[in-house]
């Protein structure tokens, strides 16, 4: 009997060995496979902006939440190509893939469909499908905040923006950086240039130029390099920027800027794949989520005006305030919101015309 008790403890040990051998990095016999998370991005992360900031968040996840494992491929044109890089993610084995600009959309739908256990999240875009949600963040409450500061910082009352593409997502940020102006300042306009690319440092920086020809002594934009930003420096102007904080880019010139925080969400979505929650969906979260700030101010700008910037967010935050309350007006002068209503999500969603104050028109279909 003793023989056995021996051999029954001598057993134990050895299986104990073997676990903790197995749990150990390096010993070629891994407990548990990785998740595998893949990103796509229209620009390169070395843009300092939308697909920066995206890459941000792909680095918060792997430092957030263990067990994941990631990859991106980054200047994916949109089309074509997004296709068949999605469908190489899926079939290499990644769960959950992140596509991160408002082109992708078709093609998340489509290989979406092909690949039924594949969680996908499409970025800005109005497409679901049951393994296909959509995300994007009101940034357009920063854009509001941001107008503020340019309203009260302009002496020329003409403030240039430079913007990519005439799609809503754009519109609208145009619409809520114009509100923000005109809440504090009803003499300044907002010129818009059209620069049909989401990254072209070149032609960015000179839609910039070409708007501090036309007496802009601010500079805003919806595009994804500091290009606009530089402009504006090298004229002794003032920019207001996106997407990242751009300050070492253009120190004298950003004011500040809307940007984005896209990192606790992913860590949020992956973590309901891991454990079997993830939903379908469209989420569109506000500055209470922390998705959508306003990057530091700036020393040029003064004190009263950060206080009363700093006092809208906080109404913003709290529900108080929203930037598309009646009365608001288009750029003809038509009333489109009577007092006493609010703009509908759907409706925002869907915006093809500007508000009062804004100079510029919109292509035609």
């Amino acid at each position: 009997m003793k023989r056995i008790g021996s051999a029954c403890r001598f057993f134990a040990v050895i299986m104990t060995a073997l676990c903790l051998i197995t749990a150990l990095p390096g010993s070629g016999m891994a407990a548990k496979e990785p998740v595998k998370v893949a990103f796509i991005y229209v620009g390169p992360v070395g843009d300092a902006g939308w697909s920066y900031a995206h890459d941000q968040g792909r680095k918060h996840l792997e430092k957030n939440l263990p067990g994941v494992k990631t990859a991106f491929v980054e200047s994916v044109p949109e089309g074509a190509d997004a296709e068949r890089i999605l469908t190489q993610f899926a079939r290499d084995g990644y769960k959950v893939i992140f596509a991160t600009s408002f082109g992708y959309m078709d093609a998340v739908i489509n290989v979406a469909k092909k690949f039924p256990d594949v969680r996908f999240e499409h970025c800005s875009g109005f497409k679901t499908a049951p393994n296909a949600s959509t995300y994007f963040g009101r940034i357009y409450e920063s854009r509001y905040l941001s107008g503020i500061v340019a309203g009260k910082m302009t002496k020329s009352n003409l403030i240039g923006y430079v913007a990519a593409h005439p799609i809503p997502e754009v519109i609208r940020g145009i619409n809520a950086f114009a509100r923000g102006v005109r809440s504090v300042n009803s003499r300044a306009k907002v010129r818009v240039v059209w620069t049909n690319t989401w990254y072209n440092p070149a032609s960015e920086k000179e839609a910039a130029k070409a708007l501090l020809d036309a007496g802009c002594d601010v500079i805003a934009q919806h595009q994804d390099t500091p290009g606009p930003m530089q402009a504006a420096e090298e004229r002794g102007k003032y920019g207001i920027s996106y997407n990242s904080p751009m300050m070492q880019f253009a120190p004298k010139a950003v004011l500040t800027g809307p940007v984005w925080n896209w990192g606790p969400y992913y860590v949020k979505r992956v973590k309901a794949v891991m454990d079997g929650t993830w939903k379908t969906g469209r989420y569109w979260g506000p500055m209470a989520d922390g998705i959508v700030d306003l990057a530091p101010f700036n020393k040029a700008v003064p004190a009263d005006v950060v206080k009363l910037v700093t006092a809208k967010k906080r109404d913003i935050v709290r529900g108080k305030l929203h930037p598309f309350a009646g009365p608001v007006s288009d750029n003809s002068g038509k009333v489109v919101v009577p007092a006493g209503k609010t703009l509908s999500d759907e409706e925002m969603l869907g915006f093809n015309w500007f508000v009062e104050g804004v100079e510029g028109t919109l292509p035609r279909k």
